[in-house]
């Protein structure tokens, strides 16, 4: 995992207590790479929306618990 991963998953940890999401890598699938290769780490939320790198705290927080775009 790049360091930038592991910065991304500290911050969901913290939000999220280490559940509620899943972890995927993408050098384990050539879709994956070539979709996200240059944007990682991204959030991704059930609804589909994405956030990319860079994001703090309140940023993943607003992103994963606060109000939907209206």
């Amino acid at each position: 995992m790049c360091h930038l991963c592991e910065d991304a998953e500290r911050l969901l940890v913290n939000i999220l207590s280490a559940k509620g999401y899943i972890k995927l890598d993408i050098a384990d699938s050539q879709h994956l790479f070539d979709k996200y290769g240059e944007r990682i780490p991204v959030v991704k939320r059930d609804d589909g929306r994405e956030l990319e790198w860079p994001f703090d705290m309140q940023i993943l927080h607003e992103f994963l618990l606060g109000e939907e775009e209206k």
